[in-house]
């Protein structure tokens, strides 16, 4: 049985959580190349890169305009046992201020069985559960907000493991893993990009207000 999702260049993630803007990606991306109008190997704006890696994380980023904020996450690609690409597992960092300090977002196969929803746990511990909020043709997507314990759970965790149900076959139980070698790194870059995202978007919004009020007078 196939039980892999369709994977495209990047899927959509982050959604309206991501604090700067939602991180999407294209379904191809060519090469770049000097025909494009850039220099070889420069993404165009709007496409994804990979800014950072650190263990098994990287850091993808949605190139922005020069001077302008770009969103970014931590990403990690899981495979069945065969290493055939089945989901995709992202953090992004959020505003310290309440109980949920980042969030995560995992896409499954669009034939995955929605009602048991998706089970997350660090390595032995308890399970937790989660609800799919959605599917699109890339595939389903299951929304984990994430407290500073399970933060602090998953840097001095080995392996974060991931239970689904396939739907053509729901008497059995699909188990991921992702590993968690360079979390801690690649969170803490991932909180240091943020804090400068925003700073430069509160910088760029004060210049826009500057601005505006000396048109005004």
């Amino acid at each position: 049985m196939s039980f892999q999702i369709v994977l495209r260049a990047g899927l959509i993630a982050g959604l309206t959580a991501l604090p700067v803007a939602a991180l999407a990606q294209t379904a191809t991306e060519a090469p770049v190349t000097e025909e494009d109008g850039l220099p070889v190997g420069q993404t165009p704006v709007g496409q994804t890169y990979v800014a950072e890696t650190h263990g098994d994380w990287e850091i993808r980023c949605i190139r922005a305009e020069e001077g302008q904020p770009e969103p970014c996450q931590l990403y990690q690609l899981l495979v069945d046992q065969n290493g055939g690409p089945v989901a995709e597992f992202n953090v992004f960092d959020l505003p310290d201020e309440g109980q949920v300090i980042a969030g995560a977002t995992i896409v499954t196969p669009l034939d995955t069985l929605l009602t048991p929803g998706i089970r997350v746990r660090v390595d032995d511990g308890q399970w937790s559960e989660y609800p799919f909020a959605f599917c699109q043709q890339i595939g389903c997507f299951a929304r984990l907000g994430l407290t500073a314990a399970n933060v602090d759970a998953l840097r001095a965790g080995g392996s974060a493991n991931v239970a689904l149900v396939p739907l053509p076959a729901p008497d059995q139980v699909v188990q991921l893993t992702a590993s968690l070698s360079g979390f801690t790194a690649g969170f803490a870059a991932l909180e240091a990009r943020n804090e400068a995202a925003i700073a430069l978007f509160e910088q760029l919004r004060a210049a826009q207000g500057a601005g505006e009020g000396a048109a005004s007078d």
